[in-house]
């Protein structure tokens, strides 16, 4: 049940459902919810050791603000950690991790051309179906937790208008090439794509 609360509560915050600027309203959270607030707190407390909210003194919870120094870290990490387990991931992926990794991307392609809620989690998806195959579970547990980190910032990196065509281009290729098993294309796409990503968000943090 915990587990289960924590994933409710993690993507209204991702979704952006539940404000930056005041404390959580825990009262109106678990009526909702339909849980009392001693499991609610549980999941709060889990959600704060992922970096998604954060606790006061007297004051309760508040969701994490998206800041330039937050985007800098999450995304250097998954600069460290992701194009080396892609390409990896690339030359031992089965054939049903090929087509699992072509389903993800066809979902995430359904979603953004609608512009759908779930394209944040369905991005994180892709990624994962990109990196899964390498069997580095302790790397694919921390790039997973990179990505919860960073959705709220994908979403924020495809408010301006091209953003999203542009990013499934830039996943399109990358599949080509992991589907093909070029290591070299593979890190260079998926290095140049999370580059991009962040230096946009940064020049869109600074201003906003």
């Amino acid at each position: 049940m915990s587990s289960g609360l924590a994933d409710a509560l993690r993507e209204r915050i991702l979704s952006g459902a539940v404000p930056t600027h005041m404390p959580v309203r825990q009262d109106a959270l678990a009526a909702e919810l339909g849980v009392s607030k001693i499991p609610l707190r549980e999941a709060m407390a889990r959600l704060e050791q992922e970096g998604l909210l954060r606790s006061e003194a007297n004051r309760g919870y508040f969701v994490c603000a998206l800041s330039a120094a937050e985007a800098g870290e999450v995304y250097a990490l998954r600069l460290k950690l992701e194009p080396e387990a892609a390409v990896l991931a690339a030359t031992r992926a089965t054939k049903a991790e090929q087509a699992a990794a072509r389903q993800a991307l066809a979902a995430l392609d359904k979603a953004t051309q609608s512009h759908g809620a779930s394209v944040g989690i369905l991005n994180r998806a892709f990624h994962l179906a990109l990196v899964r195959p390498a069997r580095w579970p302790v790397t694919l547990a921390i790039i997973e937790r990179l990505h919860i980190l960073s959705e709220r910032y994908v979403r924020k990196h495809l408010e301006p208008l091209g953003r999203d065509e542009r990013a499934n281009e830039e996943h399109r290729a990358l599949i080509e090439a992991w589907l093909e098993r070029d290591g070299a294309k593979v890190a260079a796409l998926l290095t140049g794509h999370i580059r991009q990503t962040l230096d946009d968000l940064e020049r869109q943090l600074a201003l906003s």
